[in-house]
Parts: C-alpha cells; structure tokens; sequence
C-alpha cells in the first residue's frame, strides 16, 4: 500500500513534486533547525487518488492521518479536542508548482463551544480564543460548505467589538445556510478540512491561473497539517511576509510588512494595512533579530531570493514558510548578476533561472504596478507592453492624428495589410477578431507595439465610430489602454513606466551568448526593424517578408496596376516601377545588417489581399477583377510559390532588386551581404526544381554575387519529402505558423477566441499550439524533415522563422533538433537568445529555478 504522509523531520523521497513546495520548504527548514511548528504533509499522491476516485480518500489515508496526528500531540503535549487545552492545527495547500492565492487555507481547526473556554483559561486571553474561534467558523463555512463570504463580513463589520456575540452570528449563519450546527468533532473538522483544500485545486481560479501559467492539470496538491501559532495573541505576537531582495528592483536588504497581534489572512486578505517590517524591530527586537538572521542562512542554502511567511507567538518566532520569491524582471536580473558577484551561484545558474518570457517586461512600456485602475474588457495578450491613447477606427485616421503628435489606439474588427499606415502610427492596436498569429497580432510585435487581439466583449461600428466593450459606449477620441501584455483592456488613460534594459540585462544575455549554440535571427521587413533586430543582439534576418513592403503609400497604386494588368507585357511595365522600390528596400536591410545573413520570402500571399473590398472598388474592371481573384479559402489557393509559377515575371523582379542592392551594399560598403532568396509554399521537388532555375537564371544576368536558394517548409508534404526538395535547396526555414495550421487543420484566425479557447478551458488541448510548438504533431513533421534533408544534404542549413522561434519551448525542440539557428520578431530576440542557452543548461542538467514554489 503506497504512503500518503511524512512528518516535516521524516526524509521523504520524491521531493516537491511529493510533498509540494510549502511541504517541502517546511521539510527543509525542520531539517536545518529553522523554528518551524510541527506538523506532516498528505502528499500529491492521496491529493491525485481523490480526485481519480471521484472524490474518496484513498485505502489508509484515514489511519495514516491517526498515526501522525498522535505523533504531533505527542510533540506538542497537546491533544486534539481537549476541551483544557486543545491541539488546534492549520490545514494549508500547497502544490509542486507555485499558486499563491488559488487553493484554500483553514485555520484553527480543532476549537468548538467546549476547547474554546479552554483555550481562553489555557491562554488568559479570552478576546484571542473568541477571535480564533469565529475565524474557524467563518473560513471553514465559505471553504468547506462554500457559504457566502458576504454573509460573515458582513455580521464582523456590524459585530466586529462582541466577539462572543459574533460567534453566535457565525453559527446561526452555518447552520442556516447547511441545515446542520457547526462541527464540534476535532477529527470531523479535520477530515473535511483535507477534503476541501484537495478540491479547491480544481476552483475555476485554479483551473484559470494553470491555464495562464501552463501548469499540469494532474499534478494535484499537498495538504500540509501544522500545529497553530498565533500572532493574534497580543503586542508580543504578530504575522508578517518578509523577502530577503527586493522583488520589484532586486536591491539586497530586507522587505516585507508586519502587522502586530494578528493572523497571516490579516495580511494576505488586506484587512488591516500592515506596517513596513522595519517596524517590527521596536516592537519585538528579539524575533526580528533572529528573523534577519535566519533569512541569511535560508538564501544561502536556497542560493535564490526568499519569500518567507512568519508568525511570532509570544516573542517567539516561527516561519511558516519559504519559497523562491517572484519578482519582476528587473530584479530577476539584478538579484541574478548580484549573486554571481557574491559568490552565491555559478553564470549558468543565474542564466537558468531567468524567465525567458518576463524579459518582454523590459523591451516595451509597461503598466506602473501603483497605479490603480478599471478594466472593462480583455483579449488576446497578442504583443506585450502597455498603451494610452484615444481611439480611432481607421487607419487613415490613425495616421493623420499620429502626424500630429496624437497618441491613438487604433480599434478594428481585425487589421489588414492595408491598415499598416495607421498601425505604424498608432500606440497600439485592439481588435475584436483574430488570434495570436493574426495579422495584427505577428505585425504589431514586429514593430515593436502593444496589441490586444480578439477581444469578444468589443463590438466595432467603424462607419459610425463607435464601439462598446462589455456594453459600455466609446467614441472617436474616447481615451482607453491596452496591456497587451495581459490582454486587459482599460477605460481612460494609465501611468506608463517606460522600458528599463539597463547593464544587469546585457550581462546576463552576454553570458547566456556563450553558452548557446543555436543562433539567433529576426523576423524584420524595413531598415528600421533590422536596426532594432542588430540593437537587440540578432545574428541576421531569417524572415524579410516582401509584401509587406508593398503596402506602402508610394507603391500600393502600382501594385494594385500590376494585378489589374491585362497581360504579362503590362505586368512587366508596373514591375518595372516596382523594382527600384525594392532595391532600396532591401539596399537598406543589407547595410543595417552589416554582412550578416538575410533571409528574403519572395511574394507569398493570394494577389487579392492587395486590392480594396468589393465594395470599395472604384469601377467595374477593378470588381470583376476582385471576383476573379476571390477563393473560398485562400490560404490553400493561389499564393506562394503557386503565383511564382503561374507569373515569374513577379519573381524575376524580387530576384533581380535582391541581387542588384546586394552588389550596390558590396561597392559601397565593402561588405558583402550574405543573401539567402526564399521561395515560399513549396510541396513539391518540380515547383522548387523550376523557381531555384528562375532564380539562377535571373541573378547571372545581374553580376556575381553569392547566394543560397531555399524554401520555406510549411506544408505536411514538405516534410515528409523533404528528402526530394532538399535536391534543389541550400536550406529550409520552418514556417511554423503555417505548418501548424496546414498540420492540425486549424485556422488560426478562427480558431483562437472560439473553439481552440473551450479546447483550453475543457482541457482538450494543454498548451495554444499558435503560441507553443505543437512537438508531438507539428515538431515531429519538422523531426521528419531534418533527417530526410539532411540525409541528403548533409550542409543543409536549418531554421525555423514562425513566431515560435522567439519562445522558450519550441527554442529548447528546435535546439534539441539540431536546428541551425531561430528567428522571430525583433522585440523578441533577447527573449530567444536567453531560451537558446537555457536549452544548452537544460541538456547538461542544470534546470531553472522553481520562482515562487
């Protein structure tokens, strides 16, 4: 029969992810003489069997609990349920993975009518025993029998100074709301107090704050069972949370709050305003002093920032726990580079436990965390920082209001390649429609702004300029602002802290550069963003869209004449016009990158995306010719390579503008650009075979410069004949924003904000595979391709240019892999520079800190 409970000095095998991280923080401190009150934890296994049995303790668990609670009288000299002197004990989660907040805590458990006037006599103190009693009471109504919080709160507010009185309220109020009297049984209360905390790990909050963090839904939590101390028992007790750094800058010192003859939930629930802990030594010098000193020794042992839980009772001080501090991503870094300076930690453990995704925190404006405010709506966390500003409905708008200095946030349904102007203009970007991969989702982190996608409480009437967001009105100017890095939308305007990349960030990602072996790229379309790419430390450009060089003023007209052409002879005529546009373009993107590699996407989307709605046409020719380019789904149709084959004179153009600024950059600067020409959609050897030969062909008659000629592998038969194509490329790029839509069958413009967000709420799927690489479906086609690619080519240069590639699991897939290097939007390299290393600490066996278990 498998055991389900340890006492805190009892070794135990399986470490936090048996007995959770309060379990085992407890465990630790015991064994390392820390004051800690005794107590044993049920560990996640009984937790795991509850919940698969539909809700029965499993075989023994009952007997265990017996055995080590006579253990616990036996240390304590107290026994449960004595009416002279009773053994009251917490019942607190605590699961492998930090949750704070999200599962419950019951406190006083073993005091009734009887133990109470014990306690009282026991104690001298007869206002602290009515006080711990009536807390009893009233968390073991709202956790166990899930009664209305409102009903307590409200009788303390009216009866808060008769406490005797009170705890007759509060037990009127159980036994109306649950038909029985309140529990007097010591072990009932127990019993059911295990039941509720193994539930409350399946509390829509839980669930929600799981989904969010990409924590397991099986892992289950620890019930940790702990002898009561009490901080309410007068001026020589008291509660406080104490960290050994500070966790918003990472400064060395000590920070916390205090609060004098009170109980932990009087801090935690904000009922009393606490005072800074430095106020604690007045009061009592002695605990504090021993608290200082026992903070050093835990972070010492620890080698990481400690948040730690204390009680004192009667000058006495015991910890109640200690774990990982969170903390921003500032102090992250700073406490990081501070330890290694101290000693305390190796480079590779200050580069393993910095959170990849938190550095987004550093690259964009962000929220000031004092400031207070009301969100009315949320969406998508499409692309992180923060922004004010009034709306605005169209892109035109956008522009002329961003020309004269107006900060605007540009509402949509969902953006289009014909918005850009306005969403280069514009603070920051909310849409009604579209996911984390849509269009304005990949373009607004390309440029660097906030976006929040998606959004299904907004409704947009962009002819009338009006919108609502949950049912409440806004209007053209009406000031709002987006967290695109939470998603929430915010009625008015809202303090803003700007980005904060100081020395404590380049240092950690210069050690984490020699420590990685995959290279990093960025995903960049203009001179501006490739700039911004080598500023964050990109070693090339693995993704230069072209068309969305297209979108701009000067050239949309004569896109659109190219598509209008009659025949090949007047589709030549407008490239023609389009030709020096794009030398320059790419003129510049040459020189910003210095003689690093660039990798260039011939024209990839369907023609029609080029062209106004239908209704907006401005003739008969321009409609019908709308109607012909219409396709039930154009995401499968004519794009890609499909238009390279149908019309190489488009081609020809791109080919011929990327070789003669390549030329142009070399005689000018003296450096010689690495071009990588990428041919996109490719299914079939015979597609690439006949574009690599366009390419060839139209680069000779340009001048001599070195190039590679490859495809972008974003469709389940390139992969599995990756073997064929790899004949006629030099490299693949894995566009994995495609091939995940290609692979699952999902489109991800309708998927994300409908049926993929029941998929995650129900569980259906664990993890957005928009977001993060879906490795067992998506990342074995990639798997497949390596290998057959490389089995002919051994010098087959890889990569992958999807959005993934600037997050920290599929960085890890695609260096374990064997990838060559990865690429994503600018703002995002620093994010995959820190992951590319952490993947190389990672196989050597140095994992990330648990931050906050």
């Amino acid at each position: 029969m498998p055991r389900y409970v340890y006492d805190f000095d009892e070794p135990a095998d399986g470490g936090r992810d048996l007995l959770g991280g309060k379990g085992i923080g407890l465990a630790e401190m015991t064994q390392l003489g820390v004051p800690v009150p005794a107590g044993f934890t049920i560990t996640t296994d009984a937790c795991r069997a509850y919940m698969a049995s539909g809700g029965q303790l499993p075989e023994g668990l009952e007997v265990e609990i017996d055995e080590h609670l006579a253990r616990l009288e036996q240390t304590s000299g107290k026994r449960v349920g004595d009416p002279e002197d009773p053994l009251l004990v917490s019942v607190r989660s605590g699961a492998a993975a930090s949750m704070p907040g999200m599962m419950d805590t019951i406190l006083n458990v073993g005091l009734n009518d009887a133990a109470v006037d014990g306690l009282a006599r026991r104690t001298g103190n007869e206002r602290f025993a009515h006080d711990s009693y009536r807390r009893l009471i009233q968390m073991y109504g709202e956790i166990v029998d899930h009664i209305d919080p409102h009903r307590f709160s409200d009788a303390l507010a009216r009866q808060e100074d008769d406490l005797p009185g009170l705890i007759e309220t509060f037990k009127g109020i159980y036994e109306d709301e649950t038909g029985q009297p309140f529990p007097q049984d010591a072990k009932e209360q127990l019993g059911r107090a295990v039941r509720a905390v193994f539930e409350s790990w399946d509390t829509p909050r839980a669930k929600a704050y799981r989904r969010h963090h990409h924590i397991p839904d099986d892992l289950g939590t620890a019930v940790n069972v702990v002898q009561m101390v009490f901080g309410n028992k007068g001026d020589e007790s008291g509660t406080g949370v104490a960290f050994t750094r500070d966790p918003s800058t990472g400064e060395q010192g000590l920070y916390g709050e205090f609060l004098a003859d009170a109980q932990g939930e009087d801090v935690v629930a904000g009922i009393r305003t606490p005072q800074p802990i430095a106020e604690m030594k007045g009061q009592l010098p002695g605990a504090f002093d021993e608290l200082v000193e026992t903070m050093r020794r835990l972070e010492e042992h620890y080698k990481d920032m400690q948040d730690i839980e204390f009680t004192v009772e009667d000058g006495k001080l015991y910890l109640l726990q200690t774990r990982s501090a969170k903390r921003t991503a500032a102090a992250a870094l700073k406490a990081a580079v501070e330890m290694v300076d101290e000693g305390l930690i190796t480079r590779e453990e200050a580069v393993s436990r910095i959170d990849s995704g938190q550095l987004d925190q550093l690259l964009h404006p962000r929220i000031d965390p004092d400031a207070t405010y009301d969100v009315v709506a949320r969406g998508l966390n499409a692309s992180p920082g923060a922004a004010s500003g009034g709306i605005v409905f169209d892109a035109d708008t956008a522009e002329e209001r961003g020309k004269n200095g107006d900060a605007v946030i540009l509402v949509r349904w969902e953006t289009t390649p014909d918005d850009i102007h306005g969403m280069i203009a514009a603070q920051g970007i909310l849409t009604a429609h579209g996911g984390m991969t849509s269009h304005a989702a990949v373009v607004a982190r390309g440029m660097g702004k906030p976006c929040v996608a998606g959004c299904e409480a907004l409704s947009v009437d962009a002819q009338a300029k009006r919108a609502s967001l949950n049912g409440q009105k806004f209007g053209e100017g009406d000031v709002i602002t987006i967290d695109g890095g939470t998603g929430e939308v915010i009625v008015g305007e809202v303090t803003l802290i700007p980005p904060e990349i100081n020395e404590d960030f380049e240092t950690v990602l210069g050690w984490a550069d020699d420590m990685r072996r995959l290279k990093v790229r960025a995903n960049a379309d203009t001179p501006e963003d490739a700039a911004k790419a080598r500023e964050f430390g990109a070693q090339g450009i693995g993704l230069c869209r072209t068309e969305h060089m297209f979108m701009a003023e000067d050239r949309l007209p004569i896109v659109r004449e190219m598509i209008m052409a009659e025949d090949e002879d007047e589709r030549r005529v407008a490239l023609d016009k389009l030709l020096p546009h794009q030398q320059d373009d790419f003129e510049g993107i040459f020189e910003a990158m210095s003689g690093l590699p660039v990798t260039i996407r011939l024209l990839d989307p369907p023609l029609h995306e080029f062209l106004p709605p239908l209704e907006e046409a401005r003739d008969d020719r321009m409609r019908s010719r709308i109607r012909a380019l219409q396709e039930a789904n154009p995401m499968l149709g004519t794009r890609g390579c499909r238009l390279g084959l149908q019309f190489p004179e488009i081609y020809e153009m791109q080919v011929r503008a990327i070789i003669r600024a390549a030329i142009a950059v070399r005689d000018r600067t003296g450096e010689t650009p690495l071009v990588e020409i990428m041919h996109p959609l490719v299914g079939f050897k015979e597609e690439l075979r006949r574009l690599r030969e366009l390419t060839i062909d139209t680069a000779s008659a340009e001048g001599e410069v070195e190039y590679l000629v490859g495809t972008m592998i974003e469709l389940p038969r390139a992969c599995v004949r990756a073997d064929e194509i790899a004949e006629e490329a030099d490299f693949f790029s894995f566009g994995t924003n495609d091939l995940t839509q290609t692979a699952l069958g999902f489109s991800r413009d309708d998927a994300e904000g409908k049926f993929l967000t029941y998929y995650l709420q129900e569980g259906v799927l664990e993890r957005n595979p928009f977001e993060t690489l879906d490795q067992s479906g998506v990342g074995d086609l990639m798997r497949i391709a390596v290998e057959r690619g490389r089995a002919v080519k051994p010098e087959l240069k890889l990569g992958i240019c999807g959005e993934h590639g600037g997050e920290a699991d599929s960085v890890a897939f695609c260096h374990r892999l064997g990838l060559d290097y990865v690429s994503c939007s600018p703002y995002r390299v620093p994010l995959a520079r820190l992951a590319a290393a952490q993947a190389v600490l990672s196989e050597a066996g140095i994992e990330a800190v648990s931050v906050g278990g």
